[in-house]
């Protein structure tokens, strides 16, 4: 079901336009849009050359406006398809004098029509819908058409860092990585009583965690070919 239009949503968005960029998918096929690339210029989005991370699923900003305020030196591109959520982040990073987040409203698998080629440091997957159904699978921000474009991204050492409450899309998601050659580390089966530090918790995370649902959680990367 489609959510309702919010009132005021293209004023909200509009005085957010210095951080929050609505894309529009172009009419074609992501696979065939993403042979036209346009790429942004990340030094003149940010105003300098620190290096990028990526948010994909960023619902209305919680994590990504904490992991910002951590580390002032890293820019931060936080990406959510719905204009009524992605709003609500980036009128949060505005209203914390966030400059080092830039907000995309777009699919996800448009992605590499917009950002350079192994330029992305590290990919945050948040609770992404689990589209728990078998059909739906290929929707799933784990699955190997996704997975074949953040490799596009990925640079040289970069990480995908997932966390899901929704167990099955854990396990899909750890056979889909192994699959596509990825080799896993870091894997917490209940986070929130394994000890790790340094832990960013999200809206969902805690809303989830508040009701006695564990928390899966892991780090997933290329390894370099001398290592295989």
């Amino acid at each position: 079901m489609r959510m309702r239009k919010k009132k005021n949503l293209d004023t909200r968005c509009e005085r957010c336009s210095e951080n929050l960029l609505v894309l529009r998918s172009p009419e074609l096929n992501s696979d065939i849009a993403c042979e036209s690339p346009e790429y942004f210029d990340y030094t003149e989005l940010f105003g300098n050359d620190n290096p990028v991370e990526l948010e994909i699923g960023c619902g209305k900003g919680q994590f990504i406006c904490e992991l910002a305020k951590r580390h002032p030196n890293i820019n931060y591109i936080a990406v959510e398809q719905c204009r009524n959520v992605i709003v609500a982040a980036a009128e949060k990073a505005q209203n914390e004098g966030l400059s080092n987040i830039k907000f995309f409203s777009v699919p996800a698998e448009y992605l590499p029509r917009y950002l350079h080629p192994h330029s992305i440091g590290r990919i945050y997957l948040n609770f992404s819908c689990p589209f728990p159904k078998s059909r739906f699978k290929n929707r799933r921000l784990t699955h190997q058409r996704f997975l074949n474009k953040y490799k596009l991204l990925m640079a040289d050492g970069a990480e995908i860092h997932q966390k899901t409450d929704n167990m099955q899309l854990f396990e899909f998601s750890i056979e889909s990585f192994s699959n596509n050659g990825f080799a896993l580390k870091n894997i917490s089966l209940d986070l929130h009583n394994s000890g790790f530090e340094g832990n960013i918790v999200t809206e969902y995370e805690n809303k989830f965690a508040s009701k006695g649902f564990p928390i899966y959680r892991l780090e997933a990367f290329l390894p370099n070919k001398s290592d295989t």
